[in-house]
């Protein structure tokens, strides 16, 4: 976040939490769940193309930026949650608060796209 000026929070992004449903066979199921909505800066940090195997995934890792919520608040972004806008999907690496009065949070994300 520019620290002379306040963010623009000019993208919808839903906030999604993992549920893990047991599948009958021992193990799990994940899913998505929404549990909210928060209007963002989203800003690039950096990128590159990671190999797997015959596979090469574009990675990028973005900063967003939202309104600012408790630690113990349920809309406050964790980093076992991701954020999604339509089908693109930003992992939630770490959250931290972008201001000293707690206005602003600064989630640092990984988006990763097949090539």
């Amino acid at each position: 976040m520019n620290r002379s000026k306040q963010p623009v929070l000019n993208r919808a992004l839903e906030l999604q939490d993992r549920v893990e449903t047991p599948d009958g066979a021992g193990g799990y199921v994940t899913t998505w769940q929404t549990i909210g909505s928060v209007w963002a800066d989203v800003a690039l940090r950096s990128g590159r193309d990671v190999r797997f195997g015959q596979a090469v995934v574009a990675q990028a890792s973005y900063r967003i930026t939202v309104r600012g919520a408790p630690v113990d608040a349920p809309s406050r972004p964790r980093p076992d949650q991701r954020f999604a806008e339509g089908t693109r999907l930003f992992k939630i690496l770490a959250v931290a608060e972008a201001d000293a009065q707690g206005h602003y949070l600064t989630c640092f994300a990984e988006e990763e796209v097949p090539t």
